[in-house]
């Protein structure tokens, strides 16, 4: 009999790592053009509704699953000794990005 349990671990890290991508190559395209038209001129009135509506709440719950996966590896970074940079990493980054700019301003 062949044990089907013991893969489950590896499809959940292909899932996982496949939403991951999936989000970033979706997001990568307009937060490109969004920086070359800041480049040029500031950030019109379409772009900031497109920052309040689409990238702040986005941002918003990457700021949440960061803060759970800051929880989670918590022993993990504890040990390593790497704390601090886990959750400048995970929580403080994403915390900042959502609420310290400008609205339709993006670094």
């Amino acid at each position: 009999m062949e044990c089907r349990t013991k893969n489950i671990p590896n499809k959940i890290r292909r899932y996982g790592r496949a939403v991951v991508l999936s989000f970033t190559l979706a997001t990568m395209s307009s937060y490109v053009g969004a920086y070359d038209r800041q480049l040029e001129h500031p950030p019109s009135a379409s772009l900031m509704v497109i920052d309040a509506f689409v990238f702040r709440p986005t941002t918003l719950a990457l700021t949440a699953i960061g803060g759970v996966a800051f929880v989670l590896t918590l022993p993990f970074s504890a040990t390593g000794g790497n704390v601090e940079e886990a959750k400048q990493r995970l929580v403080m980054e994403p915390w900042r990005f959502t609420f310290d700019r400008p609205l339709g301003e993006f670094p």
